[in-house]
């Protein structure tokens, strides 16, 4: 398996970063998205609103609809529908921010899937955002250090001297 080049490790930098911070954006939102189903899905019918007749935020039922789905009773902004909308496009920065660190990484397209699991599975962007990290860093700092030139201790001391 071909290794990155020491001339991508800043770029790795910038990719771990970004993919970082697209992991726990996502990772909320999954969460979020979760809560919203179960709201809405389970014998609780409920989705969330912003503004409307109900307040500034407020839950309003869902009933079964005349061709057999589920239907909001709600108006104002559906929080319930913009947390999906939500997660669904940064779902797909977050894919992207994926790529950019497998691509980099050299790393198997196993390992790519399994990172954009993170986004569709609820606390694995955590998980896998966590692993990820260590290992990246540690990785870095482990060919950095095997390519440093040598320490000063073993140059001649000139300074020291006088």
């Amino acid at each position: 398996m071909p290794e990155p080049k020491p001339e991508s490790f800043q770029a790795i930098r910038g990719a771990l970063k970004f993919y970082q911070i697209a992991s726990i954006i996502t990772g909320v939102m999954l969460l979020l998205l979760v809560a919203e189903m179960v709201l809405k899905y389970t014998p609780i019918h409920l989705e969330l609103f912003a503004g409307g007749s109900g307040g500034f935020l407020w839950f309003a039922p869902v009933v079964e609809g005349v061709h057999g789905g589920l239907e909001s009773t709600g108006n104002g902004l559906n929080l319930s529908m913009g947390i999906l909308v939500a997660h669904g496009w940064f779902y797909v920065v977050y894919l992207f921010a994926c790529f950019r660190v497998w691509s980099l990484m050299r790393w198997p397209f196993l390992r790519f899937i399994l990172l954009a699991l993170g986004g569709v599975v609820p606390f694995l962007s955590f998980i896998m955002e966590t692993r990820v990290a260590r290992e990246v860093k540690a990785y870095l700092a482990r060919r950095e250090a095997a390519g440093a030139p040598q320490s000063s201790s073993t140059a001649p001391a000139t300074e020291g001297a006088r």
